[in-house]
Formats: structure tokens, sequence, C-alpha cells
């Protein structure tokens, strides 16, 4: 049975960063030119998805919920970069009892043997696997006596060739017998020897006494010696935070706030050719005109070392329902073009549905200079 953290001691942390921010917003919401639909289905909510690019650098697997969350598992595919997708793919009967976000990794061993793993979280963790790029798959199955909210929202292969994925619970769910219900927030990590067949016990990788953080998405530094850590804030009284580790996530350093250009959930980091962070999440920026909406941050990896906001940020497309969207997908295709999947509440009055957004930051970059 896993033991709980014990509780942070620490009395105040200072938290110092500003609600708002100064850099400009570009705004694509309207360039209808770029949006694909995915899929969509009249009364039926379509939700948060996950991503993977495979190596013919064309195909493109999207899973995603039918519900919130949980609910039945849905695969599409795209053979021509996200252009035209497929319809709904037969995947094994288990997937209808998925609780949690789907989320999809690509993982290769040490003899070179490629996987696609998909996980679905709370008690148990699950997770199925294909070992021919998605054609079939396992059904789900724990991956140990431990469960967890949006499993895994990152996994990141290491020097040494291992792989560490990341999780977090609120203590609701990583220890069936705990009684207590929601005790605290705590960020977890594993690890897999065996290219992501099988997975060591979780252990904290980071947690903070005052803010609610979870979700982490990972970049890692551009010499490749360091991980950082994006995290949302759920408490909603901060900006976003950000950990740093030097020693491939085994210590990770305390957790800092971000600037609120940052601020959102479900940080899903990707880096274009000339060395540029493309970072797209769910605005929750305390005080953004785009606030609930599905948008991006274009910078460079030393902006958030030295929490600086970056170059600028940009409105992908106008969510119409308080802040449910956007748990994106991000792909940089060959010639950089950037495929931005996600769900959200796109037509007033319908329910939400899968869409792609694609564009090139060159283009960007021109319309900040128009604008």
């Amino acid at each position: 049975m896993l033991a709980l953290p014990k509780e942070d001691t620490h009395a105040k942390y200072h938290l110092i960063m500003p609600p708002s921010y100064t850099i400009p917003t570009i705004d694509l919401a309207d360039q209808t030119h770029r949006q694909i639909v995915v899929d969509k289905e009249e009364g039926q909510y379509l939700g948060h998805v996950s991503t993977v690019l495979l190596e013919d650098q064309q195909t493109i697997i999207a899973v995603y919920p039918k519900g919130h969350g949980g609910g039945t598992v849905v695969m599409k595919k795209s053979f021509d970069t996200g252009l035209t997708w497929t319809e709904r793919l037969e995947v094994p009967e288990n997937w209808a009892t998925s609780k949690e976000v789907p989320t999809i990794h690509r993982v290769v061993d040490r003899q070179g043997v490629k996987r696609l793993i998909l996980f679905s979280g709370l008690y148990p963790i699950r997770m199925a696997v294909s070992e021919d790029d998605g054609v079939t798959w396992s059904q789900l199955e724990a991956i140990g006596d431990f469960g967890g909210i949006v499993a895994m929202g990152d996994v990141v292969r290491l020097q040494n060739g291992n792989y560490m994925a990341f999780f977090h619970d609120d203590g609701r769910f990583l220890d069936p017998q705990n009684q207590a219900g929601q005790t605290r927030f705590d960020v977890y990590k594993i690890t897999s020897g065996d290219g992501g067949l099988t997975w060591c016990q979780p252990t904290v990788a980071t947690h903070h006494p005052v803010a609610h953080l979870c979700e982490p998405g990972l970049v890692r530094s551009p010499n490749g010696n360091q991980l950082a850590m994006l995290l949302r804030e759920n408490s909603r009284q901060f900006n976003s935070f950000v950990v740093f580790s030097a020693d491939e996530g085994e210590n990770w350093s305390k957790p800092i706030e971000l600037p609120a250009t940052l601020t959102g959930d479900r940080h899903t980091c990707r880096y274009t050719k000339d060395g540029r962070l493309i970072i797209v999440f769910r605005d929750t920026t305390r005080d953004s005109p785009t606030h609930g909406d599905w948008v991006a941050w274009v910078g460079r990896y030393h902006h958030i070392i030295n929490r600086e906001e970056g170059q600028y940020r940009v409105r992908l497309m106008d969510n119409k329902k308080g802040s449910d969207c956007c748990y994106p997908g991000v792909e940089i295709l060959p010639d950089d073009t950037i495929v931005t999947t996600t769900y959200g509440h796109w037509i007033e009055n319908e329910s939400p549905f899968i869409v792609s957004v694609r564009f090139k930051l060159e283009e960007i970059d021109d319309l900040s200079e128009i604008s």
C-alpha cells in the first residue's frame, strides 16, 4: 500500500508575479481557413484531446473521450498531417470504461521497438499498448496498485533511455485505502526501463504548501541538460508554476510562479526549427482578454528560466462557454507547420467538438508586425 507524503511545513510562500501581461496577443479566431473539424456529433460532448505524430511525418492519431474527461475513448487518424480525418476507428471494448482523460505517447525501447501507449487515469491508472503504430491495441490494464488524475500529463525520454511519466492526484485516488478524501495536490513521477511496458511505483516530484499544482507539461532545455515542468494552478489564486531538474528528474527545484503570459491549464510544449517554443494551453490568466480560450505562447526557453513574458500570445479559437476547452495536442511538421488539435464550445449553445488549427510562426510574426 502506498503511503501518502507528509504535509509540507513551510509557513509562507512569497508569490509576487503580476496577474496580467503586456506582450501582444495575435488573434486567429476568425481565420476559419485554418480550422478543420476533426469530429462533431450533435448533442454529444466530445472532450479532452491527445495526439501523436508518427515517424512518417504524415500520420496523426487523436484520442479523446465521449464526455467531460471520462467516457468512451474515441480514436481517429489523419494520414495527411491533419487535413482530413478518418471515421471513428475500432478500439478495444474496455476503452468504453475509461474514467479520465486519455493521453497517447510514443515510446521506443533500447532495442528500437516502437510502441504507442495510451493511459487512462483515476483508480487504478490503466494503460493500453500498440506495437503496430495504432492499427491494433491491447485492452486497458492497470499499471500498478495506484491511481491518479490526468495520467499521464506528460512522458519524457531520459538520457539513459528510460522514460519518466508524470501525473497528479489530490489525495482521492492515489491510494484506495485512503478514506480522507481530498487532502493535498501532489505531482507524481514514475519510470519505465523497458520501453513503457511496466512502470515503477510513484514518488512525489513536486508539491506546494499553498498552491494546487497539477497537470504537468514538460520541456527540455535546448542544450538537453535541464527539464522544466510547467504546472496548472488549480486554486485559481496564483499564476501557473514551474519547477526545474538538472539531474534527469531525480530532484526538482522549489516551485516558482510563472508570468501571467504562461498561466493556463494543460501546457503542451514543442520547439520549432528556429529554436523558439510554442506552448499551447487553456488560458486561465487572472487578468486576460482571452480568459477561457484556446491560446498559445511563443517565446524561448530562457524566457521561462528568467520568468519573462516572452514574445507574444496567440488566440487560436474563441471558446463560447466559460473555460471549458483546450487540452491540446500539438505537432510540428517538417515544414514547421504547427498542427494543434483540441475540443471546445466553438459554437454558441452547441456541445463541444474537436477542431484542428494549423499555422506557421512566420505567419504570426508577420501579423504581429502588422498589428
